[in-house]
C-alpha cells in the first residue's frame, strides 16, 4: 500500500461534503419501583422515568436486563393456570369426599325412620293384643211393664185389626273391664217383640265409661197403637188388657269402641243380648228379672 500525503487527505476531506454522526432515538420505559418485604415501603410506590437506549443500540448490559424481567414475567404468568388447576382438583377431591360421606348418612336416617316405625308398630300390636281380651261385660237385670193396652182399631190402608200400646222400662249394667282405657258405647234399638212383630222399641243414649267402672242404663220401650192383624186375637177381652200370659222376645246390640292410642288402636268389641221374657198380666208395675232369661253373644 502506498502512504497517502498530507494533500490528498486534504483533498479528499474538502471534497466530501460535511455529515453529521446520526442521532440515536431515545425510548423511555416506565417502570414501578420494586417492592420491599417491608410493610412500610409497599405502602408507596413510585415511577422513575429513564432514557432507555433502543434495542439495536443499548448496550448488552440493559439487555441482559430486560430480558430477565420479562423472564420472570412469563413464568409467573405460566404458574398462575398451574395453581388454578390444583385449586380445582383439590376442590373436586373434597365435593367426591362430600358425596361418598353423604350416602351413609342418607342411609342412617332411613334406617333410623324405619326402626322407629316398625317399633311404634310392634308397641302398637302389643296394646292392641293386650286390650282384645278386656270386654266389657254386660248384665240384664230386669224390665217393667208400665202399661199395656189391646183395643180395635185400624191400620193406616184402613185394615180393621186389634192394636196395642205398651210402656215399659229396660234396666241393665254396663261394665268397663279395661285396666288403661275408656270405652264409648252405643247400641242398637231395643225392639220387644210378639211373634215376630216389633209392639214396642227404645233408643239408648250413647255414652262413656271410664277404665274399672261401672254404670246402671236405663232404656224405655215403648210403643203405640201397634197392629197385631190376626195375632192380636187371643189378646183381646173386654177390659182392654190381656189376659193370659204372653211371650215377648227382647233383643239388642250394644257396641263398645275404645281409643287405646288415639285413633291409631282403636279395638271394637259388639254384644248381642237377646232375652226371653213372659209378660204376665198380674205382675203389671213390678219389674221381671231377666238375669237368668238372656243371652250374650
Amino acid at each position: 500500500m502506498h502512504a497517502k500525503t498530507d494533500s490528498e487527505v486534504t483533498s479528499l476531506a474538502a471534497s466530501s461534503p460535511t455529515r453529521s454522526p446520526p442521532r440515536r432515538p431515545l425510548y423511555y420505559v416506565q417502570s414501578p419501583s420494586r417492592d420491599s418485604h417491608d410493610g412500610e415501603k409497599t405502602a408507596t410506590t413510585s415511577f422513575h422515568s429513564t432514557p432507555v437506549l433502543s434495542p439495536v443500540a443499548s448496550p448488552p448490559h440493559s439487555r441482559h436486563s430486560s430480558s430477565t424481567r420479562f423472564s420472570k414475567k412469563d413464568h409467573s404468568l405460566n404458574l398462575k393456570p398451574w395453581k388454578q388447576i390444583d385449586i380445582i382438583e383439590e376442590e373436586g377431591l373434597l365435593q367426591g369426599d362430600d358425596r361418598r360421606n353423604g350416602l351413609p348418612r342418607r342411609c342412617y336416617f332411613l334406617a333410623f325412620v324405619v326402626g322407629f316405625l316398625l317399633l311404634f308398630s310392634l308397641f302398637s300390636l302389643i296394646l292392641w293384643g293386650a286390650s282384645r281380651p278386656m270386654k266389657p261385660k254386660i248384665s240384664v237385670k230386669s224390665i217393667k211393664f208400665d202399661d199395656v193396652r189391646i183395643q180395635a182399631g185400624s191400620d193406616a190402608t184402613g185394615v180393621a185389626t186389634d192394636m196395642i200400646t205398651m210402656n215399659s222400662t229396660l234396666k241393665f249394667t254396663y261394665r268397663n273391664t279395661g285396666t288403661f282405657f275408656g270405652v264409648h258405647v252405643t247400641a242398637t234399638p231395643v225392639e220387644l217383640s210378639y211373634s215376630d212383630i216389633v209392639i214396642a222399641s227404645g233408643d239408648m243414649k250413647k255414652f262413656y265409661q271410664s277404665r274399672r267402672s261401672q254404670r246402671l242404663v236405663s232404656v224405655a220401650v215403648m210403643g203405640n197403637r201397634i197392629p197385631l192383624y190376626g195375632s192380636g186375637a187371643s189378646l183381646s177381652s173386654t177390659t182392654g188388657m190381656p189376659t193370659v200370659p204372653v211371650p215377648l222376645n227382647l233383643n239388642f246390640v250394644l257396641r263398645s269402641r275404645a281409643y287405646v292410642l288415639g285413633k291409631l288402636v282403636k279395638p271394637k268389641y259388639y254384644k248381642t243380648i237377646q232375652c226371653s221374657i213372659t209378660l204376665d198380666p198380674k205382675k203389671l208395675s213390678s219389674p221381671v228379672s231377666l238375669k237368668k232369661s238372656c243371652t250374650h253373644d
